[in-house]
């Protein structure tokens, strides 16, 4: 039996317009797949909840403290105005010019003139390199002392005895000065010890570094009754 087909039956001639239009339709639902989104919405996220107060929380407010400029200079002080006057203007006062040139007979009586003695503001030592010494030492200074103490008579009387203590500086040059009582007894004893030490002769001056300075010394003068 032979099979009988109409040409308008036969799709064979149309099956590439049927595959791009099937083409294009999976392209535009692959398109389409790509841009479709869904969006789980729960009701109770639009659920509106009333009488609740959100608390907002105050943030204190701070101010940095403003930092005063220092109050400005006072102006300054305006000198002293100036009259500055024409050259033109006559002086009326006029100076009197004495000649103070002196002759050769002219006498100059220096009695008149008064020196003022030089201050001596060296510092006293009290202890040096080379201290002061009496001429001829130590046994020297006892025997001055021996012979020169005259013991007050008031003082044998009422039977007053003991050591006194005399202080005093010996300068640069020698000289015994600023005598005085370090550790007294009696006034009369304190008196003649005095005496004693300041008829002292020159001493041997104390030396520091090679070189004369003022020393404190103290001399005990001891007063005892026979």
């Amino acid at each position: 039996m032979e099979v009988k087909k109409s040409p308008k039956a036969d799709l064979e001639n149309k099956k590439s317009i049927f595959m791009q239009l099937g083409l294009v339709i999976t392209l535009a639902i692959i398109f389409i797949a790509f841009e479709w989104t869904t969006t789980d919405v729960e009701a109770s996220q639009f659920e509106i909840v009333e009488d609740v107060e959100a608390e907002e929380e105050i943030m204190p407010i701070t101010r940095q403290e403003e930092v005063k400029p220092p109050p400005p200079p006072p102006p300054p002080k305006v000198a002293d105005v100036l009259n500055i006057v024409e050259d033109d203007v006559e002086i009326e006062e006029e100076l009197d010019i004495e000649d103070t040139e002196m002759e050769e007979d002219t006498e100059v009586d220096f009695a008149e003139l008064t020196m003022e003695e030089e201050v001596d503001d060296a510092p006293v030592f009290f202890i040096v390199e080379d201290m002061p010494e009496f001429p001829g030492g130590e046994m020297e200074l006892r025997k001055y002392i021996a012979k020169t103490v005259q013991y007050p008579v008031i003082a044998q009387e009422n039977n007053i005895q003991g050591r006194v203590y005399v202080s005093f500086v010996v300068s640069k040059t020698g000289d015994v000065t600023e005598v005085k009582i370090a550790r007294g007894v009696d006034p009369n004893l304190d008196k003649e010890a005095i005496r004693v030490v300041q008829k002292m002769p020159k001493w041997k001056p104390g030396k520091q570094r090679g070189k004369a300075v003022k020393v404190s010394y103290t001399v005990p003068i001891n007063f005892v009754l026979q």
